[in-house]
């Protein structure tokens, strides 16, 4: 496979890598198995009493439902919104066919969860020599082989394709050129460069910093020295810099989610719920990437940003969120508190391993 260490002026051949990405995915399985929840707004996961939501609808996101938020408030937001149970073996299934037809044409497929991947097709064993019009046959052949539609991103590096994935959804195809790549980069907003999770963002923000035109005025050195060793990699990307390979055998080492909340937390209660709302969000995502471990690692930091960890490990796999909300209070109540101040609480699941043993899914897609 041609490398892409030079950049977007380089000489070196660059990669042509596709980013595909299922619109509302165990939403739309669920709309398109059950003709009643067609055209309404739809949440899976959750209840309207507690849970997290794992996938909202494109009609319950018009009134502003998104992924990992408490039921609760989805309910809030939409009061008719119907809540349906998760049925993962229908994702997974789904997940098999689409994974089976990203085989066909290019063995380097890196999956990042149930309903999206990376693609290198810069040598593709069938199909067109154009990523593009790749791109375009697997969209079609998904919605063919499983009625659901997909969104599509091109480019020359995976920033800049999983990006463009998302820039036309639902059923998008955008493409990324070498020679656009600045130009694109300028006008995104900091939120979206991989990496650049709240917390980073605000601080950015409170710097004046809010789209990668302003990223990139700032030297590196000085991105180094504010946001450590992650801001040597903001200052490649906002040049349209990604050398990392799209690499089939990728293994997640955790699964995690964390919370920094606008006003710090006194109340043990306080806490619990909060660790509810993250455990949900942790569920989601291993059933997302059909995963569960054995290490939960409850992560506090404090007001004077001290920040302490406490961890188990259990003989038998954890993943639902009704036991990871229990095992991270226990672990809290084992946390001398002392009356301080919590800015921060997060839940994370380590020694994973896959739940299915049939050998059929080496790698969770």
């Amino acid at each position: 496979m041609n490398g892409n260490k030079s950049g977007v002026n380089g000489a070196a051949t660059l990669r042509k890598i596709i980013h595909v990405d299922m619109d509302a995915f165990f939403a739309s399985v669920e709309q398109r198995d059950n003709p009643h929840l067609r055209g309404k707004p739809v949440a899976v996961g959750g209840s309207r009493e507690r849970g997290v939501v794992a996938a909202a609808s494109y009609e319950a996101r018009k009134f502003g439902v998104r992924s990992a938020m408490p039921s609760s408030h989805a309910y809030r937001l939409c009061p008719h919104i119907i809540f349906v149970k998760p049925r993962f073996d229908a994702y997974k299934a789904v997940s098999r066919q689409i994974r089976k037809i990203f085989l066909e044409y290019t063995p380097l497929v890196e999956p990042l969860s149930l309903d999206e991947a990376y693609l290198d097709v810069t040598q593709p064993i069938i199909g067109p020599p154009s990523a593009t019009l790749i791109a375009k046959e697997i969209k079609q052949r998904i919605r063919e082989e499983t009625g659901l539609t997909a969104s599509a991103g091109i480019s020359y590096n995976k920033f800049l394709a999983k990006v463009a994935s998302d820039v036309q959804k639902p059923n998008g195809l955008t493409l990324v050129k070498p020679d656009e790549a600045l130009a694109f980069i300028s006008q995104l907003p900091v939120e979206k460069f991989y990496g650049i999770g709240k917390v980073t963002a605000d601080k950015m923000h409170s710097l004046g910093i809010k789209t990668g035109a302003d990223l990139r005025g700032w030297p590196e050195a000085k991105l180094v020295q504010l946001f450590g060793k992650s801001g040597r990699f903001y200052a490649r990307l906002v040049q349209g810099i990604d050398e990392r390979p799209v690499t089939p055998d990728r293994q997640r080492k955790s699964v995690g989610a964390e919370n920094t909340f606008s006003q710090n937390l006194l109340q043990l209660e306080e806490m619990q719920a909060e660790l509810d709302v993250i455990a949900g969000d942790v569920a989601e995502r291993l059933h997302r990437l059909n995963q569960q471990g054995r290490t939960l690692t409850l992560k506090v930091k404090f007001s004077d940003f001290v920040q302490i960890t406490r961890s188990l490990t259990l003989h038998q796999p954890i993943k639902e969120q009704e036991e990871l909300h229990r095992l991270g209070c226990e672990l809290l109540e084992g946390v001398d508190l002392e009356e301080k101040e919590v800015r921060l609480l997060g839940l994370t699941v380590s020694n994973l391993d896959l739940p299915d043993a049939n050998g059929q899914l080496s790698i969770p897609f």
